[in-house]
């Protein structure tokens, strides 16, 4: 009760402070509101004073323009052009005196005001008579226009004129002092309207913001009592815990089937469906209002796994039981349920099976299309292996032969000529011993450059001696000699370390590999070989200015020579763990690029 009466209050308190809030913050709207209007009010009547004292002034000039062509006509004798001046001086005094009269008497067309103050009232007044006595005297001098003018005429208007200046300028000033008023006016009204909107706010923070973060602040300190009464609660209820860890379990379970999952079933002892969820009823296409089944005629219409679950549901109903079941829907579709089956007591003497599932139907096809994959790609892999490895021995048995060749054909037959021209030197012939003796040495430096050809194939002296950096700049200065063509190599940024000798012969049979497709596939006729090299990576370029070729196209034909070739550098750089990137443009040329980690 205590609680409910506590809780009551601080409702209302929250109602009163939404309320006060809510009217702070109207105050504060209508505050700019009027704000807004009446700074828009005064900038529209200082548009129409401004335009007010504009006009005053052109009166004081149109009043000396009636002057001075009044002045000028009295000086032209000509018909004409006193006809022209006339015109002129009617023009101006028409608008002059409609003007004083909008001034006088208000204009709603220019927005002149019809109420003005008693000084304006005093002073139209004042100017009166002069305005009378010019209004008289130009028009009797437009009247008798034909005739020759009087000089009381213009005299008369000269003399009013300087008056009515004067006054007019009373008028301007006094224009300016009332625009001036109404400004000082305007100014201190918004002073007033920032002043009151301040009020306003610093009202609210006092009254409702000061008070809402104090609420606040309390309501923190009730939840962290709040929490160290729970820790101190759990605290508690952990010396319980052997007592009631069934009832835990059983209820953690079905809080977890209630709240994580839709598809669930209680299950009576007997097998019979007590309550099936919406949507695994939906699922297996049952209709509890049409049909009353078991558990596993519900599950599915195939005899075979009816028995398998009710075997399951017989010999587990007391311990429980989880695991992956796969059944047949009655559309003949293939589901596969991930199912627990808990054992719930509600009373003493009463109890049921709480069945929750989950559908992994597409979970299992997934991992099925990945193991089907997988196998795949394993013998694709294990081809792949057959394939490169036969094509590893095909190389090797060629290049054992062509060294054999090499070595029959050439450096055979040369040992074969020196035994024979060892043979047939005579002693007794000095000089035919003396040629033999010089033919047998030029014969001797062929065999040993045959043999350092043969060795320099399989396995550079360089390589071993001075590492990666020499052997490569001696295989492009060899490969130039052999083949004629323009095959440069260089250092680009000094490198001069060792490698691991694995990983030197590796880089060093990659170069030999490119350099020979350039030449081989590709008819270059200059090549470079660069290499440069950052903390952590080594990175070889050769570049040809061959036929170039579309690497796609090679990729498909695997089984070609050209598309072996790129399958052994992907591989065997693999092998060091690096990289190689091929760029090839048909009819341009090619560039291939080896990263390999240092």
């Amino acid at each position: 009760m205590k609680k409910k009466y506590q809780q009551s209050i601080a409702n209302l308190n929250f109602i009163k402070l939404k309320r006060m809030y809510l009217f702070a913050l109207i105050t504060i709207a209508i505050t700019v509101l009027l704000s807004q209007l009446l700074i828009q009010h005064n900038l529209n009547s200082q548009l129409n004073d401004s335009r007010l004292i504009n006009i005053s002034g052109k009166q004081r000039m149109l009043s000396q323009k009636l002057v001075k062509e009044v002045l000028i006509l009295n000086l032209v004798t000509d018909n004409i052009k006193r006809k022209k001046e006339i015109s002129k001086i009617k023009e101006t005094f028409s608008l002059w005196r409609s003007t004083h009269f909008a001034l006088e008497k208000g204009s709603d067309s220019l927005h002149f005001p019809t109420d003005k103050s008693p000084e304006l009232l005093q002073l139209f007044k004042a100017i009166q008579p002069n305005f009378d006595s010019i209004v008289s005297a130009t028009t009797l001098l437009l009247e008798n226009n034909n005739n020759s003018q009087t000089p009381q005429t213009v005299q008369t208007i000269l003399d009013n004129e300087g008056l009515f200046l004067s006054n007019m300028n009373k008028i301007v000033g006094q224009y300016e002092a009332e625009a001036l008023q109404k400004v000082t006016l305007q100014r201190n009204t918004e002073y007033a309207i920032l002043g009151f909107t301040l009020l306003v706010l610093l009202l609210e923070f006092l009254f409702i913001f000061k008070p809402t973060n104090q609420r606040i602040e309390e309501l923190i300190g009730q939840l962290f009592d709040s929490e160290k009464k729970a820790i101190k609660l759990a605290q508690d209820t952990e010396l319980l815990s052997e007592i009631k860890e069934n009832s835990v379990k059983e209820l953690k379970s079905l809080n977890y089937a209630m709240e994580n999952t839709l598809l669930y079933c209680r299950v009576a002892p007997s097998g019979n469906i007590i309550h099936m969820g919406e949507k695994f009823a939906k699922l297996l296409q049952y209709n509890p209002f049409l049909t009353e089944k078991t558990f596993s005629e519900a599950l599915t219409p195939v005899d075979k796994e009816q028995l398998i679950l009710e075997r399951i549901f017989t010999e587990k109903q007391r311990t429980g039981w989880q695991g992956e079941i796969n059944i047949t829907n009655r559309n003949d579709e293939s589901i596969y349920l991930e199912l627990s089956m808990i054992p719930v007591t509600i009373k003493k003497d009463e109890s049921e099976l709480l069945v929750i599932c989950f559908d992994i139907t597409e979970r299992k096809k997934a991992q099925q299309e990945v193991e089907r994959l997988n196998t795949e790609n394993i013998d694709s892999k294990i081809n792949q292996q057959k394939v490169i490895s036969s094509k590893i021995i095909e190389n090797q048995e060629n290049e054992q032969n062509r060294i054999a060749r090499e070595i029959h054909d050439g450096i055979g037959q040369m040992l074969t000529g020196l035994k024979f021209s060892l043979e047939s030197i005579d002693l007794d012939d000095k000089e035919k011993s003396v040629q033999k003796i010089e033919y047998l040495k030029k014969l001797s430096l062929d065999i040993i450059k045959g043999v350092r050809t043969a060795t320099f194939n399989l396995m550079p002296p360089e390589l071993s001696d001075h590492g990666i950096v020499s052997s490569l700049s001696k295989l492009t200065q060899e490969l130039s000699k052999l083949t004629g063509k323009n095959i440069h190599f260089y250092n680009k940024t000094g490198f001069d370390k060792r490698l691991d000798s694995l990983i030197e012969i590796n880089i060093y049979r990659l170069s030999q590999e490119a350099i020979n497709n350039a030449i081989k596939y590709a008819n270059s006729t200059d090549i470079v070989l660069q290499l440069s090299h950052s903390e952590s990576i080594l990175s070889i370029i050769i570049d040809d200015n061959g036929k170039g070729f579309d690497i796609k196209e090679v990729e498909k034909k695997r089984n070609s020579e050209s598309g072996m070739g790129l399958l052994f550098m992907k591989e065997r750089i693999q092998y060091i763990n690096g990289r190689v990137f091929i760029n090839s443009i048909p009819n341009e040329g090619t560039r291939i690029t080896f990263n390999i980690p240092i």
